[in-house]
């Protein structure tokens, strides 16, 4: 990409990256690029909108058994409902930087578009935005948990057999106050894990094989955190404390990994772990956010 641009600066003599990036509003880059893009879609051949088809990955349908995702979709749904998540359905797009602008992720790596908007990659991102958006609206402090199941698109290639640009996952979000003494953390963690063992016994006719609990740097308690949710919840469900040192400052305190046995083989079929999110979003050290995903295009496959 870097030589591209290096190509249409010394071909221009102008540094345009700067000036659309830098120098030009929202408002004005976005009539931009919609006259340019009007402009290109009119040059295209019929023939050559086919071949672009052919050609580009993110535009191929999933080698899913369609219907039975969508009823999987909607037995998910329906247990997390069950377990005191409320479902929304998200719009296939979301703010331009809703993942980039509170984590580590490159836009790059994201499908941007116009009108200030981005293809969703991580529905997570969208759902922890809503909340922090009904929390400024209504002053609310309460504890809000929303659930959705979405199809996101990534753009990062991935060899694995069977893998697509797109794939539906399940996600849930819980959001609150911290009211000290790690109470949010610990009933977050319990509630998050006692819907994924719903959800995939229920509809999934499978077990988790153990939960694994991931220590991670940037949390406030940190040093105790794990120790404190393994003590809680060791009783209610198979886990362990994997204290293998990972870069990783996506997660905040705790990463997990939920482990399922799929015939003889061990398989980390979702994850989660406490964000900053809606302390970024929200400009106070106090919110607490905590994260899960499951895979339902993997696990139709492969259950």
């Amino acid at each position: 990409m870097q030589e591209i641009l290096e190509k249409i600066r010394h071909r221009t003599g102008i540094d345009l990256v700067t000036i659309l990036a830098e120098e030009l509003s929202g408002s004005a880059l976005n009539s931009l690029l919609l006259e340019v893009f009007d402009r290109k879609a009119r040059q295209l051949k019929p023939s050559q909108l086919l071949q672009q088809y052919r050609m580009n990955r993110f535009v191929q349908p999933a080698a899913v058994d369609v219907l039975q995702v969508r009823a999987k979709e909607l037995s998910t749904l329906q247990w997390l409902q069950q377990c005191g998540f409320v479902p929304l359905e998200l719009s296939p797009v979301s703010p331009l930087g809703t993942c980039a602008a509170v984590g580590p992720v490159s836009q790059k790596k994201i499908i941007s578009a116009i009108r200030g908007t981005e293809v969703l990659s991580d529905a997570t991102n969208a759902i922890a935005l809503h909340i922090a958006d009904q929390k400024k609206r209504k002053k609310n402090t309460d504890l809000l948990k929303f659930c959705t199941t979405h199809r996101h698109v990534r753009t990062p290639p991935v060899k694995v057999k069977g893998h697509s640009p797109h794939f539906t996952i399940a996600c849930c979000v819980s959001a609150g106050i911290d009211t000290g003494n790690l109470a949010f953390e610990i009933n977050a963690v319990r509630e998050h894990f006692l819907a994924l063992q719903s959800v995939l016994l229920q509809v999934f006719q499978t077990e988790v094989k153990y939960f694994k609990l991931q220590p991670r740097a940037g949390y406030k308690q940190g040093d105790q955190l794990a120790g404190r949710i393994f003590d809680e919840i060791k009783n209610m469900f198979p886990v362990v404390v994997d204290t293998t040192a990972v870069p990783n400052d996506y997660y905040q305190g705790i990463q997990y990994k939920a482990v399922i046995n799929v015939h003889g083989e061990e398989i980390e079929i979702a994850d989660g772990g406490f964000v900053n999110w809606t302390q970024q979003l929200l400009e106070n050290k106090k919110e607490r956010c905590f994260i899960s995903g499951l895979g339902i295009d993997y696990l139709s496959q492969i259950m």
